[in-house]
């Protein structure tokens, strides 16, 4: 199945239109005004209302259009995020919130659809709210406008909610010019194709295969790269372990200038 271009497109096509719908859930879900917040690990690792009927929305509708796709099968897997950025959605940071659908095909991230909900939204009463970005390997990234940090400016974005003296040695080892706290990875890597920042550095454990899968297709199409904290592409086959135990470090340009700079120390640290 997935080695049809026709089926892969139609695929992306769906999860288009499901990204859209999806933002429409999160935006309701804070517009009624009941978030039901739960803890499911931590006090930072939050799920709410919104996660969990994006989650059932997606699935169902993706299960229906394709009965014999593996959503997390075959050689293809669909990796889903409901709503990444959780803590941020609970605590009105809503810029920072992403949908997140990646495909991918013999464990290679091939396309990606990133719903932000609240895109948009300091615009005023009457602004359009939200946007799609989706991209495909080879065909291209679209939704967005692509910019890059200005020449010799090394800006970082990071986390904001998962710090670690991990993750600080490994940024002030890389000597930047500014870093950027921010949630969610979608979001991070927005910043990196809109201009706003020039690498995405978590020397930690923390984030998912379906937090990057979606992600990481955006910004290679347009370039970029995105791997582990030591330069390994990440996998997304079915088997796979979900956890990015060894961190991430993402950019659009310059990948080897912040890659030279990780530290030993943080490598040994981070096992894959």
């Amino acid at each position: 199945m997935a080695s049809s271009p026709t089926v892969l497109m139609r695929l992306v096509a769906s999860a288009y239109s499901i990204a859209q719908k999806a933002g429409t859930i999160v935006r309701r879900v804070i517009a009624e005004g009941d978030l039901g917040i739960i803890e499911k690990t931590c006090a930072t690792d939050l799920q709410t209302k919104a996660d969990r009927l994006v989650q059932v929305s997606i699935c169902s509708s993706l299960a229906r259009k394709f009965p014999k796709l593996t959503i997390i099968g075959e050689e293809l897997v669909v990796w889903v995020d409901p709503l990444d950025g959780t803590k941020e959605y609970t605590e009105g940071l809503l810029d920072n919130v992403t949908v997140l659908i990646g495909i991918a095909y013999e464990g290679k991230a091939i396309a990606g659809v990133i719903n932000q909900p609240y895109y948009n939204y300091q615009a005023g009463p009457d602004a359009v709210l939200g946007r799609t970005i989706w991209g495909v390997l080879g065909l291209g990234a679209f939704g967005f406008q692509l910019k890059e940090v200005p020449a010799g400016k090394h800006i970082i974005t990071t986390t904001r909610s998962h710090n670690s003296q991990l993750v600080t040695d490994c940024i002030t080892a890389m000597n930047p010019d500014d870093v950027l706290r921010v949630g969610g990875a979608g979001n991070k890597i927005i910043q990196l194709i809109e201009g706003k920042a020039s690498a995405y550095v978590f020397a930690s454990p923390g984030c998912k295969k379906w937090d990057t899968c979606a992600p990481e297709v955006i910004l290679h199409a347009v370039g970029g790269k995105l791997t582990d904290i030591h330069g390994n592409a990440l996998q997304y086959n079915k088997e796979v372990k979900h956890m990015n135990s060894a961190g991430v470090l993402a950019t659009l340009r310059n990948y080897d200038y912040y890659a030279s700079r990780v530290p030993q120390s943080v490598k040994n640290a981070l096992v894959p």
